[in-house]
């Protein structure tokens, strides 16, 4: 009998979660192994594919972590980066740490974060 990877599919999508949780048990008793020691090695090996990443990294995230004294100033640098309205602009700097913009440029980043610093904020790039 050969194996049908796509009836076991099936099979597996029409199970409740407790017979998934089930099914994950028994597999380990049957071969001596444990779903959370094989999920450690993965996540390791994610994690270093993210430090990879990090280090050739293209797109940056602008966060707003003070609003600082000068909220009025702050509010105004923010809708001018992100073309928000007064009061979106207003949440967004009385919620800090916030990110203000996500995935632009290196360039773009520096220019939106030495703006927030200048109205009295302090911002960061990610």
């Amino acid at each position: 009998m050969a194996f049908d990877k796509d009836a076991f599919l099936t099979a597996l999508d029409s199970m409740t979660v407790l017979e998934l949780n089930d099914l994950v048990k028994a597999i380990e008793e049957k071969f001596g192994v444990s779903a959370a020691s094989m999920a450690a090695p993965a996540a390791g090996g994610a994690a270093g594919g993210a430090a990879a990443a990090a280090e050739e990294k293209t797109e940056f995230n602008v966060v707003l972590t003070d609003a600082g004294a000068q909220k009025v100033g702050v509010i105004k640098a923010v809708r001018e980066i992100t073309g928000l309205g007064l009061k979106e602009a207003k949440d967004l700097v009385d919620g800090a740490p916030k990110n203000v913009k996500e995935g632009i440029s290196k360039a773009d980043a520096e220019a939106a974060v030495k703006k927030l610093v200048e109205a009295g904020a302090k911002a960061e790039m990610r």
